[in-house]
């Protein structure tokens, strides 16, 4: 490319020294965040605590095995945990590729520098320390570096401050104190929304201001899950009731039968040694299985399944979960610090509202049009336009656009004579055109609304009223612009800022631009209050608009005072103590920077709360990271989605209400599948316990035990992680996270079914003791059926534990818990009648098939009546 005249005054590096500093201070990448090895994915999955005692279960289970040469129970609990690891990892592999393709990251985006004194263009990736680079309007900084020239350079800072447009000079006297950034240092990765520049690099890739939030996003936060702290709880618990339960077993019949068998026979030669390690290893045996029914295999499965059937799920209400667990701590969360620009507001300046001169209609639409350096673009399958440009000015031909008028066309009508763009020393634009309108030569004047209305002829009166409407605008967080037009006599000047210094325009109206909340958030925010959730806005925008944001959204009240808000610089320069003590009340968090929103979501913590962040620029990363479920946003940066747990791809506050109810229905669903699967571990621990007792053969066999095991609990797993989620669930407070997983009403339910059981099952050995043939394997067949059934039953009541409903009344949720019903019954069939010799069953004739359904059923009966009755009790 040729080089254009403006900047000859810069000649940019040589050849030579961009291989030299590329050499010293590297290329303009920023370094991806390191994916863990497929291996390493897949050996996480064994962290899991459950999993753990059940890797004890099988070691123990194959020695005997190799001992007895009988494999088949050991196959069985291997399979258990391969099952549950195995689709863990899947789910959790397959959302991790899926975000991949998600974030093609542009770094080879063309930006034009100069070098050896020409202008050329090279991808972003290779620029270095030392380039000159030429910024136009649209244009995304590449680098981090130092303004040589600003013409009215507005920059969008929101990636990384939250601030829509910050005004960059390299004029030290209009430098704002206030910025987050200096005024003449432009960052990578913020776009330039009006006017042009010339930039020095000073940083690039990893050593930019985005590259080292980047890093903080990727730090490991060590934050454990909700779910696995209670998880670990009951799996710890679980693990001691059983190897109590299986030592004294083990002890106590070791005992008796040595003391029986001493008393009987002297010991003279190694046959009788064996005799005695034989009835060890009987009891051994047997004190192994008790710890195998007791730890419940099917939970790391159930949980598995429901946070990946959930993760399927959350996908079509536009969450994308990357991070398998935050499915569910999402129903745990009690505080959400949100972003506000697109998430909250729909990051898209509007104009709001308008007090015009109606009978200079045609004179205000070509004012709009010419006096403006914005465009709109139709996007393909899109129905409204977006524009290029100055946000501000986009909005207004927005405006235009919606009240039917063609922007270009009354652009290409008149014709420009001479154009003064937009400076922040001004305030105003200005436009000479030769009008279509008044076939005349007219200027058309924008911008602030006292500096242009100060050049118009107005009466006081007339200003009173503008000025007292403009408050009113400002009190809602608006911006304001004033718009006016002038006749210019043929001959003379061409200068606008001459032109407009004369004075003598006629004002036509103003008009109030805002970027508007998204109509569904105050809705989503109320749901969430009702759900006992905090909400907080953290933002870099002014004190002022935040407040009024929260206003609108239905978060700030007239109790609020300012002890409830509170800014970036005044919340750093608080102690811990201090900042402790506010961090509950806070509402509003004004111009905030990234490290503030990371302390305040590690306080919260501090504080006891389970805390989500939503944020789409990079600046949102670290807290992200550090919360225990990040939300971004699906038009954010690379930086914000790889920090986070999940990305909402509507962008939308309103589907994080979605992914708390999931959240919470998924505990719910876990809660249910524990009650019936600790109701079976109860009734056969207990079984085998009493029923060795009774001085009989061992009631359930091993096999039997782990038929029961594992088919109850896959089938139940996938049965109750398959409930749809109820709305209900909005209306509770969310729980503690020192709750233990099993409530009071759990543990009642598991202790009394499970006591109803157990006499019916004991009663049935008495009573199959003292009839002829005594345990033969037909009766003990037919216990083990019974046993299977009464689950079978209680199944369907664990499916509406914690409702009053019927089992009856949803039809769609009794489809996928009649397969799996259907799946158990046909499993208990086949084994009964071809279980043979490795069950210990023998085929049962059709009519004790009907009597054994037909009784057992009572189980589901005693429920429905008892939910009638809580039902009738409400009313």
């Amino acid at each position: 490319m040729s080089h254009n005249t403006q900047d000859s005054r810069f000649k940019g590096l040589t050849d030579q020294e961009v291989l030299q500093n590329r050499q010293k201070y590297g290329m303009n990448l920023l370094t991806p965040p390191k994916r863990p090895s497929i291996w390493k994915l897949y050996l996480e999955k064994f962290q899991d605590p459950v999993i753990k005692v059940l890797l004890v279960a099988a070691a123990f289970s194959l020695l005997i095995s190799i001992i007895e040469s009988e494999y088949a129970e050991t196959i069985g609990i291997f399979f258990a945990i391969f099952l549950a690891t195995g689709i863990g990892f899947y789910f959790e592999y397959d959302a991790n590729k899926k975000f991949d393709l998600l974030n093609a990251v542009g770094e080879e985006t063309p930006v034009m520098v100069i070098r050896n004194g020409k202008v050329h263009e090279i991808p972003k990736k290779d620029i270095v320390v030392g380039d000159v680079v030429i910024l136009n309007t649209g244009d995304e900084i590449p680098a981090d570096g130092v303004l040589l020239e600003a013409v009215s350079l507005q920059v969008n800072e929101s990636s990384l401050t939250g601030e829509l447009m910050v005004n960059k000079t390299t004029d030290e006297a209009h430098f704002d104190e206030e910025a987050t950034y200096p005024s003449n240092s432009v960052m990578r990765g913020t776009t330039v929304t009006d006017g042009h520049g010339v930039m020095c690099v000073e940083r690039v890739g990893d050593a930019t201001e985005i590259g080292k939030v980047a890093r903080q996003a990727t730090e490991q936060s060590q934050e454990q899950t909700p779910l696995n702290l209670q998880l670990t709880k009951l799996a710890n618990l679980i693990g001691k009731v059983g190897f109590t339960i299986a030592t004294l077993t083990f002890v106590i019949f070791t005992a008796k039968d040595l003391y029986v068998h001493l008393n009987n026979t002297t010991i003279t030669d190694w046959h009788q040694w064996l005799e005695i390690a034989r009835i060890v290893l009987k009891y051994f045996m047997m004190a192994v299985t008790l710890i195998v029914v007791a730890v419940p295999e099917g939970l790391p499965m159930s949980v598995t399944l429901s946070l990946a059937l959930n993760m399927r799920r959350m996908l079509k209400t536009n969450n994308l979960v990357r991070k398998m667990h935050a499915c569910e701590t999402m129903g745990a969360i009690t505080v959400i610090c949100t972003d506000k620009t697109g998430t909250l507001t729909q990051n898209l300046m509007q104009v709001y509202d308008a007090k015009l001169d109606e009978s200079q209609k045609n004179l205000i639409a070509e004012g709009i049009a010419t006096n403006s350096t914005a465009f709109l673009e139709e996007k393909e399958g899109e129905g409204k336009p977006s524009g290029v440009g100055n946000p501000t000015e986009v909005a207004l031909l927005l405006w235009l656009n919606e009240q039917g008028m063609d922007y270009i066309l009354l652009r290409n009508q008149a014709k420009t004579v001479n154009q003064l763009t937009f400076s922040t020393e001004r305030k105003y634009m200005a436009t000479l055109v030769d009008s279509s309108v008044l076939n005349t030569r007219v200027l058309y004047v924008k911008g602030a609304p006292e500096i242009v209305m100060g050049k118009c002829n107005l009466e006081e009166s007339r200003v009173k009223q503008y000025n007292e409407q403009l408050l009113a605008y400002q009190n809602q967080a608006m911006r304001t612009l004033g718009v006016a037009y002038k006749v210019i006599p043929e001959n003379s000047s061409t200068d606008c800022a001459e032109l407009v210094k004369e004075g003598g325009l006629t004002f036509m109206g103003i008009f109030a631009i805002s970027d508007p909340i998204r109509s569904d958030v105050p809705d989503a925010v109320k749901k969430c209050q009702s759900a006992g959730i905090r909400v907080k806005i953290v933002t870099g925008d002014t004190p002022g608009t935040a407040t009024e944001i929260a206003r609108q959204i239905g978060l700030w009240t007239s109790e609020d005072t300012e002890r409830n808000r509170i800014t970036g610089v005044e919340f750093a320069a608080l102690s811990d103590e201090e900042a402790l003590e506010r961090v509950v009340d806070l509402k509003v968090m004004s111009r905030a920077r990234p490290m503030d929103k990371q302390r305040l979501v590690q306080l919260l913590q501090q504080k006891g709360e389970v805390v989500a962040v939503t944020g789409d620029g990079t600046n949102d990363a670290p807290a992200l990271n550090h919360a225990q479920v990040g939300l971004s946003m699906g038009t954010g940066t690379s930086v914000a989605k790889e920090a986070s747990d999940i990305t909402l791809l509507d962008d939308s506050f309103h589907s994080i209400a979605t992914a708390v109810m999931w959240g919470r229905s998924l505990y719910k669903n876990i809660q249910r599948f524990i009650v019936f699967q600790l109701t079976i571990n109860v009734v056969a621990l207990l079984s085998v316990l009493l029923g060795a007792f009774l001085g009989t053969e061992l009631p359930l066999t091993v096999t039997q035990m782990l038929w029961v095991n594992l088919i109850m609990d896959t089938f139940a797993a996938m049965a109750l992680a398959s409930i749809a989620p109820s709305m209900d669930v909005m209306n509770e407070k969310p729980r503690k996270r020192t709750d233990f997983i099993i409530s009071p009403a759990m543990r009642n339910n598991i202790f009394g079914v499970g006591a109803g059981f157990l006499i019916v099952l004991m009663g049935l050995l008495a009573f199959f003791k003292n009839m002829p043939g005594g345990m033969d394997v037909h009766h003990l067949t037919v216990f083990f059926t019974i046993f299977v059934m009464l689950q079978f039953w209680n199944l369907f009541n664990a499916s509406v534990f914690g409702t009053n409903h019927s089992i009856f009344k949803d039809a769609g949720h009794a489809m996928g818990m009649l397969g799996v019903a259907l799946i158990i019954l046909v499993g208990q069939f086949i084994i009964v009648t071809f279980g043979g010799k490795v069950f210990r069953t023998e085929p049962l004739p059709a009519l004790e098939w009907a009597y054994i359904i037909a009784g057992t059923s009572v189980v589901l009966w005693i429920g429905e009546i008892w939910r009638g009755v809580k039902r009738m009790m409400k009313k």
